[in-house]
């Protein structure tokens, strides 16, 4: 029998639904956020790993640039051993960490000398102004990381490691800037509609559905049954650019999974 023309569009919602590389999403996660846990080696307790909360920022290619302290005990660690990592987690509260994205980034790291530190030092005041009280004291100095491997976690069942070479080559998804509040915005004034997208291609019996991640091909829910949590993916019809464009297609799968019930 063959398929009509509305059936084939229904599926191409749900099966296999295009995604952005493990490459791009890690690129896209590092230019959201801006605060991540630096791992080094430390000279206290040889051997061992040493981590805390740093700043960072990135290159034009998303290697990590760091502002950090002499005085600091990571500066010291890192100093002795370059040999460092940057775990970074989506920004915001969540409330289930598990479930969200993560990256870490694994490098070498090296400072750069004060005369040659005007570009890096540019985009690190872009992405955090408050630096700009600190960042001509004396004992300051920037770093910057560079990438030799990085390993991508989407959330349950979704990961693996991408190459530094992958990872600099990526681009940034256009919606980044705009995803977590149209998640919000989602979350909070269509829940109806969610529940209507998570029974229709997900599971009959969805009580509860979550977006969880939105990105320009298509966007990622989580549903919750009386038995269990579980997640599904929909495709946008096309490569979107813009928040815009995004209301709108989603009103439209909304409308599609709407007249499939019926």
């Amino acid at each position: 029998m063959s398929q009509s023309g509305s059936d084939q569009e229904t599926n191409d919602l749900v099966d296999s639904p295009p995604e952005p590389t493990y490459a791009e999403r890690a690129r896209t996660l590092m230019h959201v956020s801006g605060i991540a846990t630096l791992c080094t080696t430390s000279q206290k307790h040889s051997d061992w790993p040493f981590g805390s909360v740093v700043a960072y920022g990135l290159d034009d290619h998303g290697n990590p640039t760091l502002l950090i302290s002499n005085m600091a005990m990571h500066t010291k660690n890192l100093l002795a051993d370059p040999r460092v990592s940057l775990l970074v987690t989506p920004p915001g509260k969540n409330s289930d960490p598990l479930g969200a994205a993560r990256v870490t980034v694994m490098g070498q790291i090296r400072k750069i000398p004060k005369d040659q530190s005007a570009s890096i030092r540019e985009q690190y005041l872009a992405r955090h102004k408050n630096a700009a009280y600190w960042v001509d004291f004396a004992d300051f100095n920037f770093f910057e990381m560079d990438t030799i491997d990085v390993y991508y976690v989407g959330g349950f069942g979704a990961m693996g490691w991408v190459t530094a070479s992958d990872y600099n080559a990526a681009k940034v998804d256009p919606l980044a800037d705009a995803e977590s509040g149209l998640i919000e915005h989602f979350n909070a004034n269509h829940k109806e509609d969610l529940v209507v997208l998570g029974k229709t291609w997900g599971e009959p019996d969805t009580i509860h559905v979550t977006l969880t991640a939105i990105d320009r091909l298509g966007f990622h829910i989580r549903l919750k049954t009386p038995e269990r949590f579980t997640s599904t993916r929909l495709a946008f019809p096309n490569a979107l650019e813009s928040p815009e464009e995004v209301r709108g297609a989603f009103l439209t799968i909304v409308q599609k999974a709407k007249e499939t019930r019926n």
